[in-house]
């Protein structure tokens, strides 16, 4: 079989999602990046990437990835992650690149699953047929008692492990004009009403890299009450320092690494003790090559290991594949969007998934739907979520 690559194609998407959780209806949108890469032999992988801008992931898919990569061998994932660091990382260690190096990677583990016809993650390793989630409902567009209706309704759908957004851009609205302490005291409140619409079940709280040290401290401390299992990336730039600082001040189990993208952060969120999750995640760490460094790292460490950011269709085969696998994030808006984007996709039963047995990454996109939104207006930075 010739797995020569053939050509590379990118297509950027703003997608509108409705999110009807229960009784509570909203409408948002995301953009991502679905990447084709073809073999010789007509062998077709997808990839994927997203929490980005889509026009720029695009654009250098097209006009720096796809001339470099034609002609090489799909199956030499390392000699193209190496080819693609030297083009696109070595002058900015974060960022785009590893958006790119992402979608890319995960494109030829979908080509060697179907080459072999098994799933990426007995691939990786077999070490488990299903996976178990955690639920992310708690958006910063929702009121409170669209908070506290969701979660009841959830709770009620099986889900056991549940987590909400805090600090919503805290430090960007800080520039407009906007108090943090004001944001951190309603984010205690909206804790507050989760935690007694759930009971005793898990609630973890993420602040998307929002807030400044003192303000992560001080929401951590006000807490204490709510029984939080986690807080995920409470710091602006995964500060390490100031991680480390914060699990040791407050006592609360820290968890970062959705939005790196180089393997020397990982290592260093490890070796300094900053984390007591760790959370590669494959649509933006580099793939599932990178994200089995990842879990390397871990397990050696001996720090458990979780996927952040969303996007369990790909994370599910990294936690199922290696043995030191964890909770995959099964964040609501992002299932919808893919949903909207690909076929045959495996569906939650209460908290866990059950890993697909088609080859590759188990499911196909959607020719028809990649085209439609490729033909829209993109989300010219605001699709980030």
């Amino acid at each position: 079989m010739n797995l020569t690559i053939k050509s590379v194609k990118a297509v950027p998407a703003y997608i509108p999602v409705n999110l009807s959780i229960g009784p509570v209806d909203v409408e948002t949108a995301l953009s991502c990046v679905v990447i084709e890469i073809t073999t010789e032999d007509g062998v077709v992988g997808h990839g994927f990437t997203a929490i980005t801008d889509e026009e720029v992931i695009a654009g250098i898919i097209s006009e720096l990835v796809e001339p470099n990569l034609v002609s090489l061998n799909s199956l030499n994932r390392e000699h193209i992650a190496e080819r693609l660091y030297w083009l696109l990382s070595p002058r900015g260690q974060t960022g785009y690149a590893s958006h790119v190096v992402s979608a890319v990677d995960l494109a030829l583990w979908d080509i060697l699953g179907k080459a072999v016809d098994q799933p990426c993650w007995r691939l990786l390793g077999g070490a488990r047929t299903e996976v178990p989630l955690y639920v992310t409902f708690g958006f910063g567009s929702f009121d409170r008692d669209q908070l506290s209706d969701a979660a009841k309704h959830l709770k009620n759908d099986g889900v056991e492990r549940f987590k909400m957004v805090v600090g919503h851009h805290a430090l960007k609205k800080r520039n407009d004009g906007a108090s943090v302490r004001a944001i951190i005291e309603e984010d205690i409140e909206r804790v507050r009403i989760v935690r007694e619409a759930i009971g005793d079940c898990d609630l973890f709280i993420d602040a998307n890299c929002s807030l400044d040290a003192s303000s992560a401290r001080y929401l951590a401390d006000r807490l204490r009450d709510y029984d939080v299992t986690f807080f995920e990336e409470p710091l602006r730039d995964n500060d390490v320092k100031r991680l480390r600082d914060l699990r040791d001040q407050t006592g609360i189990r820290t968890a970062a690494g959705q939005n790196e993208g180089q393997l020397f952060r990982f290592r260093d969120l490890l070796e300094a003790g900053a984390v007591d999750v760790i959370q590669p995640n494959v649509a933006i760490c580099g793939g599932l090559t990178a994200g089995a460094k990842v879990a390397a790292l871990a397990q050696a460490h001996n720090v458990t290991m979780a996927n952040g950011g969303a996007f369990p269709f790909h994370n599910m085969h990294l936690h199922g594949g290696v043995a030191n696998g964890g909770l995959v994030e099964w964040h609501l808006i992002s299932v919808e969007m893919c949903r909207a984007l690909y076929g045959n996709l495996p569906d939650r039963s209460g908290s866990t998934i059950t890993l697909p047995e088609k080859p590759g990454l188990g499911f196909v996109a959607d020719g028809d739907a990649l085209r439609d939104f490729a033909s829209r207006p993109t989300s010219h930075g605001v699709g980030k979520g």
